[in-house]
């Protein structure tokens, strides 16, 4: 197993995120998450650099400036509540999160080409989905999906799974360019789980000799890194409801969203 693709709440190079992945820390070129947690009052001003950003309220609320734009982020008491507005922010640009009353807040990153405008995202525009069904049943917000918000590089959407279901299943892949059927993403899995003590698994197995390989378990605030491989399932304890975040970035010239699909264990669930 490859334990290196298993990132703890706490894994940080800086002092002022809980969560700090970036693309040396993760051995690839193009994803990156950061997550902050402000006290009430708090403040954190970071600059984009070479990537486009999406902050992403977790739990409260937050004003988010970029260069002479404001937005005020209404956020969500918890990722389980409800979809959350966001705001955008291009590389090659300064940004700060304020918040009142304190909170905490993802920040999905990738390296880009294109400096495109700073944005917000409203909440009642976000597509949710369900996908599968039974126990494969679960629920994307697809705020940042390639084709419901315009990013140069940027992929990012929610998955909500139930307590006791499968999700991210069949096991799918996203490791090489094939136009047409699969685009090469990096990709983040940042995991939050509903009430005490809450857990669940992550599955990330070969698709090539010598990839990706890990079976972990996961809590709330760790991540775990897609390089490369078939990934799935994603398995929600009984009575506790898994919520990620997905972050996903990569070279090609289209920014799109294309999976190959485990062709042993695809009957009936895609």
């Amino acid at each position: 197993m490859t334990s290196e693709l298993y990132v703890p709440k706490g894994t940080t190079i800086d002092v002022n995120y809980v969560l700090d992945i970036d693309p040396k820390r993760a051995g690839w070129t193009h994803s990156s998450l950061r997550i902050v947690e402000l006290a009430p009052g708090g403040t954190h001003t970071f600059t984009t650099g070479d990537s486009e950003w999406i902050v992403l309220p977790l739990t409260g609320a937050c004003t988010v400036r970029v260069e002479n734009e404001e937005f005020h982020l209404s956020g969500r008491q918890s990722v389980f509540a409800s979809v959350t507005d966001f705001a955008y922010a291009p590389r090659d640009t300064r940004a700060q999160i304020a918040s009142g009353a304190g909170g905490r807040f993802a920040l999905a990153g990738a390296k880009c080409e294109r400096q495109l405008p700073a944005r917000y995202g409203p909440a009642p525009e976000v597509p949710v989905e369900q996908r599968g069904s039974g126990t494969c049943t679960r629920h994307v917000r697809n705020f940042a999906s390639a084709d419901a918000f315009d990013c140069d590089k940027l992929i990012a959407v929610e998955v909500i799974t139930p307590g006791g279901n499968w999700s991210s299943y069949p096991p799918h892949k996203h490791d090489e360019h094939r136009p047409g059927e699969e685009a090469e993403l990096e990709e983040i899995y940042y995991f939050e789980i509903d009430g005490p003590n809450g857990f669940g698994y992550q599955r990330v197995f070969p698709s090539r000799e010598g990839g990706s390989d890990v079976l972990t378990e996961v809590r709330s605030g760790d991540a775990v890194l897609v390089p490369d491989g078939w990934h799935g399932p994603s398995i929600a304890q009984p009575g506790h409801d898994m919520y990620y975040l997905n972050v996903m970035a990569g070279p090609g010239e289209t920014r799109e969203w294309r999976i190959c699909f485990h062709p042993d264990h695809t009957e009936g669930y895609r």
